[in-house]
């Protein structure tokens, strides 16, 4: 016999109809869908866009700082950037100030090919954004929790 307790249906449901954890997650998918089919056309997903967004800047970026602005793990981070660098669109370096850093860096293949991906993802976030009622709250509430 199981001395397991039981959890009961009622809190099954109670946790289904309010985890913030589980909504939040629910609706990060589903905006990482529409974007992931908005992209496809070009070959990118959603979180290849945000990362070429990342690296769009005068100077290359090490890896710890991106991973955290990411908010994505060094390992995590170093996978999702092997397609980008097999497609020449990233650039990865040795820092010349700490030999065992590494730095990354758009190529113009990557500054193109995100410049093509910006109309894309602008009609996009102003549909969702559309869709939603106060944008800005979201945000702002949705940045405190990070």
């Amino acid at each position: 016999m199981s001395n397991r307790k039981a959890t009961s249906l009622e809190t099954t449901l109670e946790v289904r109809d309010s985890c913030l954890c589980l909504h939040l997650q629910r609706a990060a998918r589903a905006a990482a869908r529409r974007f992931d089919r908005a992209f496809r056309a070009l070959g990118l997903t959603n979180g290849q866009f945000s990362l070429l967004m990342a690296l769009n800047r005068p100077e290359p970026a090490l890896i710890g700082p991106l991973a955290a602005l990411l908010a994505m793990d060094r390992t995590t981070l170093t996978a999702a950037l092997k397609p980008l660098v097999r497609r020449g669109l990233v650039e990865i370096n040795v820092d010349l100030v700490d030999r065992r850093g590494r730095r990354l860096r758009l190529t113009s293949a990557g500054q193109t090919l995100l410049a093509e991906a910006l109309p894309v993802w602008r009609r996009e976030h102003r549909a969702l954004e559309a869709r939603l009622g106060d944008a800005d709250r979201l945000r702002a509430e949705l940045a405190a929790l990070s």
